[in-house]
């Protein structure tokens, strides 16, 4: 069998819905009971050492298990492991795990992304391109890299390809996600996630026209470029006459992988100053249910590990299925679908962070732009923002 023939098989098989859906509830379910009855065992154990060390083995087994499950799925679980295989946001052994699936998740072979190319340009590859790399740059869920060079041009470009069919595949993916979310809120998790997985599902259909990242990509560099003598940032130049719904052609700029950006900045011996965090402010339209005695401490713990860059004091990362959790104590109720887009750029700032070894806090830098909203609606007095104005002057000094 060739290897079009044989990829076409599998996508073929991956395009059976009751197929898909019955291995994602199969092992879905099984990781889930996995952690339930580890829970019962570990409470059993009344030394907190060997607690921890029960809880990593625990986490490196379902570690395997998801990896697994997102590797063999692939789709929308490549964008599952995206998502949660963050250093912040999960446990080490899951991170450890998923990074790999980040952006070197299964490929789509070069003949059928070749077929991809010429279709969706109207144009034979080698009459566009002096020189194109077989092997992939990198591969995610929904699109593959390859580095190419243009005809009568003496720089590398970067081709996005979307893999074929993959948009099917994710919706199928999502809707079982959705229903494994109403059912995880309803018996465990005290979480509004739901509500999450529809706004992911919304924002996940964006990413399939690569028209629309190409005009954000342009938007971004003119304002970076217009409003900085040097830009902080460098973003892609776009080629214009070479992007369609499923194919994006920019400029080659070599980099740092996240995690290894620790790494680098030691070489280049860069000691990365940290900023006190803030308090982070909730009125946003999240219904909450306290379930411990101290409320307010609680609940701005939630706060900051939801909307905050820099986790709260003693919080490495969030644990959904332990005693502990914040969303045990503080049950979220109702989680508004517009703010997943705002919590899914804060986890990737976080990300960052992380990343360059950096303590630093959003919340600090919108607080005053928070603080005046809540003033203009009558939530806060003149005194409050005289209070909060002298603290942080105080900060800035040091004092």
């Amino acid at each position: 069998m060739s290897v079009q023939s044989d990829f076409q098989e599998k996508v073929s098989a991956c395009f059976r819905p009751w197929q898909r859906s019955f291995q994602f509830w199969v092992r879905a379910v099984d990781i889930y009971t996995g952690y339930k009855v580890f829970q019962l065992r570990v409470g059993f154990e009344k030394n907190v050492q060997k607690q921890e060390a029960m809880w990593e083995r625990q986490h490196e087994v379902a570690a395997e298990k998801i990896y697994n499950m997102c590797s063999d799925l692939g789709g929308f679980f490549l964008k599952v492991a995206q998502l949660i295989g963050k250093p912040d946001l999960a446990p080490a052994a899951w991170v450890r795990r998923l990074v790999t699936l980040c952006d070197q998740a299964p490929a789509t072979p070069y003949n059928v992304i070749r077929a991809v190319l010429e279709k969706e340009l109207d144009q034979n590859l080698d009459e566009l391109f002096e020189s194109f790399d077989v092997d992939p740059l990198g591969s995610a869920s929904i699109a593959q890299v390859h580095r190419a060079r243009l005809k009568g041009d003496k720089n590398d470009v970067v081709v996005k390809v979307q893999h074929p069919g993959v948009q099917e595949l994710m919706m199928t993916d999502i809707h079982n996600l959705q229903a494994f979310a109403l059912y995880l809120q309803k018996i465990d998790i005290k979480f509004d996630i739901y509500s999450l997985t529809k706004e992911i599902e919304k924002q996940i259909g964006y990413e399939f026209n690569f028209l629309r990242e190409a005009d954000a990509m342009n938007r971004i560099r003119r304002f970076l470029y217009e409003n900085n003598k040097k830009s902080p940032v460098m973003v892609p130049q776009v080629i214009r006459d070479i992007v369609t719904r499923r194919v994006l052609v920019m400029e080659y700029i070599d980099g740092t992988p996240i995690l290894k950006l620790g790494d680098e900045m030691a070489k280049r011996g860069i000691s990365p100053d940290g900023k006190i965090a803030a308090v982070a402010r909730q009125e946003l339209g999240i219904d909450t249910l306290s379930k411990c005695e101290d409320e307010q401490k609680e609940m701005l713990k939630l706060a900051r590990g939801m909307f905050d860059t820099k986790l709260p004091p003693g919080v490495k990362m969030l644990q959904p299925f332990s005693e502990e959790s914040l969303v045990k104590k503080i049950a979220v109720e109702a989680f508004p679908e517009e703010l997943f887009s705002i919590l899914r750029t804060l986890q990737i700032l976080r990300g960052l962070s992380v990343g360059l070894g950096i303590s630093h806090s959003c919340a600090e830098q919108w607080r005053p732009i928070a603080e005046e909203a809540l003033y203009n609606v009558g939530r806060l007095t003149d005194i409050d923002m005289k209070r909060s104005r002298g603290h942080r002057t105080r900060r800035k000094s040091g004092k």
